[in-house]
């Protein structure tokens, strides 16, 4: 018995060896690349890259997996690390406290990694984290919106151009037709987004450009661990479900 006997019961020792040898990149470290970080950990993927500028804030509490009230004003990227190994201290942990801009960041070797997973916020950063994939052959799936929805059973994993009442997912498509990019793997809910109904101060109430998106702990957290689980099942073949 070990750690990894209830994954070896379903997916067979062949599997979990190919993901111990793994190395999958996460980048964005939030409600969403948190959890899909933890899922990879708890796989045993042998190595884990993680991209993220950021700090725990009070507002990551409600539903970030990094975010305690001890971690806050903590690098995610280091918190990351330590809870990473808290579940497998053999996993070698790759930080980069960097916010990815394309064309700006010069130390990513796309073509070391054998999965890419895109959860950061920015159009542009999600642009340039899929071209070079792309261009360096890696696979790469990436979150849409997860924000202002209450329902974690709306989210289903597909083709970028199969995605429906995501105004994030509408922007992504538009700018991946100009790149030529005629695929790619996404998840995405196709509840149509809850608008807004407390603006916490007056000043943001007829400026909805000030006014973050709504978010639960169910909805971020269950995109995570379906983007965890495609690359898994991806990295081992079984997709199939065979």
């Amino acid at each position: 018995m070990d750690q990894y006997s209830r994954l070896k019961l379903i997916m067979g020792q062949e599997a979990v060896d190919k993901i111990a040898s793994s190395r999958v990149a996460v980048f964005g470290l939030g409600g969403v690349g948190g959890s899909a970080v933890e899922a990879l950990a708890r796989c045993g993927v042998g190595t884990l890259d993680i991209i993220d500028n950021d700090k725990v804030s009070i507002t990551n509490l409600n539903r970030q997996i990094l975010a305690t009230h001890e971690t806050i004003g903590r690098y995610k990227t280091d918190v990351a690390e330590e809870r990473i190994h808290s579940i497998d201290p053999d996993i070698t942990v790759n930080k980069y406290c960097t916010f990815y801009l394309p064309d700006g960041d010069t130390c990513f070797d796309f073509g070391a990694w054998d999965y890419v997973v895109d959860a950061i916020d920015t159009v542009t950063g999600k642009i340039g984290i899929i071209i070079e994939a792309r261009k360096a052959g890696t696979p790469v799936i990436s979150c849409m919106g997860c924000g202002n929805r209450l329902d974690p059973t709306k989210l289903v994993a597909g083709d970028i151009y199969e995605t429906e009442n995501d105004p994030l997912s509408r922007v992504m498509r538009r700018e991946l037709r100009k790149r030529g990019v005629r695929s790619l793997k996404v998840v995405y809910s196709t509840e149509i987004p809850v608008p807004c109904v407390f603006y916490g101060d007056e000043s943001s109430i007829h400026d909805t450009r000030k006014t973050p998106p709504g978010s639960t702990s169910f909805v971020p957290p269950a995109a995570g661990a379906i983007l965890a689980s495609v690359v898994i099942r991806d990295i081992t073949g079984r997709n199939d479900n065979r």
